[in-house]
């Protein structure tokens, strides 16, 4: 079954963090993926740019689009790595690993292709 762990974080306490600490925390993620690799559990992921970069696309009565991310909150969606893992327990215990404070596991919903 497919995952994806979405990667939570304050934005401001990244920026504030200094260079050997930011250094330190993508070696982490390095070590993490290489992890998932020798698993055959890493599909996919990557580190999104800053929530002041996003648009908002409304769809409900009239469209509406927007600057900055979907909700106001202390904690930003910053990056997110797609995995396949045999069940959920597996996928919290990859997600564990992660050296980040919220990490949200969900499972991806997979839809038979149609038929063309």
């Amino acid at each position: 079954m497919q995952y994806v762990l979405l990667i939570y974080g304050d934005e401001k306490a990244w920026e504030a963090r200094d260079e050997r600490d930011r250094e330190a925390n993508m070696e982490a993620h390095a070590k993490f993926s290489a992890m998932l690799r020798e698993h055959n559990a890493l599909l996919g992921g990557e580190e999104l740019a800053g929530s002041s970069s996003a648009t908002t696309v409304r769809n409900v009565d009239r469209v509406g689009v927007t600057d900055g991310p979907f909700a106001e909150t202390a904690e930003q969606l910053g990056g997110y790595y797609v995995i396949e893992a045999a069940d959920l327990d597996t996928a919290i215990g990859f997600a564990r690993q992660l050296p980040e404070p919220i990490v949200e596991v969900r499972p991806i919903v997979m839809h038979p292709e149609a038929d063309s």
